[in-house]
């Protein structure tokens, strides 16, 4: 099974920013956890702070790998071209944020990606893209 997990601006941060929000670890220490947890899965990576390169990725993959977990950042609350991309594409996505997005500020209480994607994950830290991932494996 091919996963990927894709994930919006400012998470390359991880570690370093507001680490009371978003914890002290890199994405790339938690992404190679993950691997060892799961290796009988396909697992990739990608990053972008970039609207145009999170598309291009989601056309690239949307049709051949098995999942995509999409943590859009603050895009999630701005992009109509990130929910119209996931309506085109036909592998399921699971939306997935580290903090818990609904105790935050009121504009990140709503997602333009929520209504077309699998499921939302939201609050478990970086839990919520292991969760992420146990959805795919439920539901195979």
């Amino acid at each position: 099974m091919r996963v990927i997990i894709i994930n919006g601006p400012n998470l390359n941060l991880l570690g370093q920013r507001e680490p009371s929000v978003y914890g002290a670890d890199s994405f790339e220490a938690y992404f190679a956890t993950l691997q060892r947890a799961y290796p009988q899965l396909e697992l990739s990576y990608f990053q972008s702070n970039h609207e145009g390169a999170l598309l291009d990725k989601l056309h690239e993959v949307g049709f051949s790998y098995d999942g995509i977990i999409l943590n859009a950042g603050a895009y999630t609350h701005t992009s109509v071209a990130l929910h119209d991309a996931i309506r085109a594409i036909t592998t399921p996505v699971v939306e997935v944020h580290i903090s818990n997005t609904f105790a935050r500020e009121a504009f990140r209480h709503h997602s333009y990606i929520a209504a077309v994607a699998k499921g939302v994950i939201v609050g478990f830290g970086m839990e919520s893209y292991r969760l992420a991932l146990e959805s795919f494996l439920f539901n195979y």
